[in-house]
């Protein structure tokens, strides 16, 4: 037979409550009993006290009387003594009064066969005329007793007093407040055992019936998960207040200092994140911008209106990846585009020499040839920086397409190698490539109320210690009192499928939200860079007449404005024929956090 595994010693007391219990109850009980050794002592004393003074009133009245005086120098003191100290000790309630000379022989005594005999007990200060007390033993037992003199008219000792009370007597007066004693005593007990058993069953409930070292792992556990995981995390209690917030929350939301115990609206977050954080619907993968992140925000509520408890994602990197495909994916659908027109052209040309028109086809060929040139050998002189010329070739191809023309205005100047490394594509991209497609929706839905066809002018040039990036448009403009509004995150002039003024651009196809845009013509078109491919993720935002907030919409122009103030730039907004946005970014500087604001310039009606 296999040994049986010995069982582990079976704790008798194992939740942090039960031990709780036990030590409350044995100090409830050791404070009861306490008092009521103190209390009895008290009492004790006080009977001991009070019996002293009894005898000694009772002792010293007698001494006093004159019967007593004058039964001293009779012949037989005992026959007028006797009954007169039986009399006294029963009135009086002492237990003796004995009388006796002045050599101790008993006068009177309870016992009428002790008269004659010696007293027991110290006389000695009683014969110099002094009067005292004491605890003695004698024939009735163990008594408090005083013993005085009897004094003549010319003050002397002619015969002795004592009277006293037994300490059997004295302890009977004691019982009966001995046994409330005892009984308050034990009402005490039972009421604190009573108390710290209500109070240790619900901390056990609060505890889940678990140890002080079951909670102590459980705190260093959930304190080691609280600051591995790499999401953000932040508690916030009934009144708004921060509980409690892990190291990835901190760096997500640029927190510093302790932030524990403060108002969420406190914090320095932006408006549409606190609103979010705020407000009493759980909230579910919702985007939200940050001085410097693109964070991924998730509520709900803690049991019964507790708190609620907010967790974030980092989804910068992401996003700026996701805009940097969505920008190769518009460049793709633009050659794709141009080749469409390219083998329209082809036909064309093909036809017309078979109808014998040659110098017709000629022209036709060469002339389309030249003006896609004149764009390209215009961008490419003026930008030398690669990422910004490739960005504006495949712009240009997409705003053709959909029928307006972008241009590149005669002082745009960017050499190779001018930009700083901290100046990264990828921001680049953000700020002009957002510019661009708001620009050229605003442009679209603009071209009813402007005559001329749809245009987009962009200016990109090194203006001093500054990167210039001015984006224009023959749109119906921003409206004065959305300037406030249009670099925050939720901002779009899109709703239900119109967009107005100078645009409902694409919030991701360069570095924005997601994988596309949903982005309106004013007829309800969707244009091939404003697909709606089903993630949610999509945004328009846009600056005009009107704007909506909905989920996944309003972050284009917030990316422009966070992509700017993490390079220490700013962001201005005009007006000419319609918007013009102007982004201006140091060279000769590092960026630094929290640098660069947005510039709400007048807006001409």
């Amino acid at each position: 037979m296999s040994a049986r595994t010995p069982l582990p010693p079976r704790r008798l007391v194992r939740s942090l409550a039960g031990q709780l219990f036990v030590v409350q109850v044995v100090i409830v009980a050791a404070v009861v009993a306490g008092g009521a050794v103190l209390a009895y002592l008290f009492t004790a004393g006080r009977a001991d006290d009070a019996a002293r003074r009894q005898v000694t009133a009772v002792a010293r009245a007698v001494a006093d009387s004159p019967t007593v005086r004058e039964a001293a120098g009779a012949p037989d003191p005992t026959a007028v003594l006797q009954p007169y100290a039986e009399r006294v000790r029963v009135d009086t309630g002492v237990s003796f009064v004995t009388v006796m000379d002045t050599a101790g022989i008993r006068w009177t005594h309870p016992l009428p066969e002790q008269i004659g005999r010696p007293f027991l007990g110290h006389i000695d200060w009683a014969l110099a005329g002094e009067t005292r007390s004491e605890t003695y033993t004698g024939t009735l037992g163990s008594s408090v007793r005083v013993v005085t003199p009897v004094l003549d008219e010319r003050h002397r000792v002619v015969a002795l007093v004592s009277a006293g009370i037994t300490v059997q007597s004295i302890s009977a007066q004691l019982r009966g407040p001995l046994l409330a004693l005892v009984g308050v005593a034990g009402a005490a007990l039972a009421v604190g055992g009573i108390g710290t058993y209500l109070a240790n069953s619900r901390l056990r409930r609060h505890t889940h019936g678990m140890g002080p070292a079951e909670l102590s792992h459980l705190y260093e556990y959930h304190q080691a998960t609280l600051h591995a995981v790499r999401e953000g995390l932040v508690l916030l209690d009934r009144d708004h207040r921060v509980v409690l917030c892990n190291d990835a929350a901190r760096e997500l939301l640029g927190l510093e200092g302790p932030v524990e115990g403060r108002p969420v609206d406190g914090l320095g977050l932006p408006d549409a994140l606190l609103a979010a954080v705020s407000g009493d619907a759980p909230v579910r993968d919702e985007v939200h911008l940050t001085a410097e992140r693109v964070v991924v925000l998730n509520t709900s509520t803690i049991g019964t209106g507790l708190g609620r408890v907010l967790t974030l994602r980092d989804h910068t990197e992401l996003q700026a990846l996701s805009g940097e495909l969505d920008s190769v994916r518009g460049f793709t659908e633009a050659l794709g585009a141009q080749a469409h027109e390219a083998a329209n052209r082809l036909h064309a040309v093909v036809s017309l020499i078979e109808l014998g028109r040659h110098r017709e086809a000629v022209e036709f060929a060469t002339a389309e040839l030249a003006l896609a040139q004149r764009l390209t050998d215009r961008v490419v002189a003026a930008v030398g920086e690669p990422v910004l010329a490739a960005l504006l070739l495949g712009k240009a191809a997409q705003a053709a397409e959909r029928g307006v023309e972008l241009t590149l205005t005669p002082d745009s100047s960017i050499d190779d190698g001018v930009l700083p490394p901290r100046l990264t594509a990828r921001d680049l991209i953000t700020v002009l490539g957002n510019l661009i497609d708001n620009a050229v929706d605003a442009a679209i839905t603009g071209a009813a109320a402007n005559p001329g066809p749809p245009e987009v002018t962009v200016t990109a040039r090194i203006d001093g210690d500054h990167l210039l990036l001015r984006v224009a448009d023959t749109g119906a403009g921003i409206d004065p009192g959305a300037v406030d509004d249009v670099f925050r995150r939720g901002w779009s002039t899109k709703q239900d499928g119109r967009a107005g003024g100078n645009g409902a651009g694409n919030g991701d196809g360069n570095g924005g939200t997601g994988r596309g845009s949903e982005q309106g013509t004013g007829r309800g078109a969707e244009q091939a860079n404003g697909r709606e491919d089903g993630n949610g993720t999509g945004g328009s935002v846009g600056h005009g007449h009107g704007h909506g907030h909905g989920h996944g919409r309003g972050l284009g122009l917030a990316l422009v404005a966070q992509a700017a103030r993490r390079n220490g730039g700013t962001v201005a907004v005009g007006r000419e024929r319609g918007a013009v946005l102007t982004v201006r970014l140091p060279l000769d500087r590092p960026a630094r956090e929290g640098a660069g604001e947005h510039r709400r310039v007048a807006v001409a009606p």
